[in-house]
C-alpha cells in the first residue's frame, strides 16, 4: 500500500495552519502492526494494534481552548505521530473513505493529541474540537 508522502506533510501544513500553529511542527511516521502493537502494549497496557498513536514533545496539560493551546505552542515541536497503514487501511473501507482521507483525519487526530487533548477524559471536548476542525478542513 503507497503512502503519498508529499500530501501527508501537505496535511500535516495545512492542519497546523488551520488550527492556529503557524510554524509548529511533528514528525509522522508509518509502522507496521506489529511495531504499532509493540508500542501501544508498552506505553498504553494494551495488547493490541492501533491506529494512531501520539507521543507528545513534552508532557501537556489539556488546553482551556484551543486558540489558547494553539497561541502557546506555535513554533514549537509538539511530538511524534505513529500511523499503522493497515489499520487506516481497514478503517477507511469500514467509513466509506479514500486511504487518503483517513490518513488526514488520523493526523489531525493525533496533533489535538500532541496538543494536550484527550478524548479519554476530556467529556467531548476533544471530539467536538476534532468535528469542527474536520469541517473546517472539509474531512468526512
Amino acid at each position: 500500500m503507497a503512502i503519498d508522502l508529499a500530501a501527508v506533510e501537505s496535511s500535516v501544513r495545512r492542519t497546523i495552519r488551520e488550527i492556529g500553529l503557524n510554524s509548529a511542527t511533528a514528525s509522522v511516521c508509518f509502522l507496521t502492526d506489529r511495531e504499532m502493537a509493540r508500542l501501544n502494549a508498552k506505553y498504553r497496557g494494551k495488547k493490541k494494534t492501533t491506529d494512531i498513536l501520539s507521543f507528545p514533545s513534552q508532557e501537556r496539560a489539556k488546553p482551556k481552548t484551543l486558540r489558547q493551546a494553539a497561541s502557546a505552542l506555535r513554533g514549537e515541536f509538539l511530538g511524534d505521530i505513529a500511523i499503522s497503514p493497515t489499520v487506516a487501511w481497514r478503517n477507511a473501507k469500514r467509513f466509506g473513505r479514500s486511504m487518503a482521507e483517513e490518513i488526514r483525519i488520523l493526523l489531525l487526530h493525533g496533533i489535538l493529541h500532541l496538543m494536550g487533548y484527550d478524548h479519554e477524559n476530556d467529556r467531548g471536548e476533544m471530539e467536538r474540537q476534532e468535528a469542527k476542525l474536520r469541517r473546517r478542513l472539509r474531512l468526512a
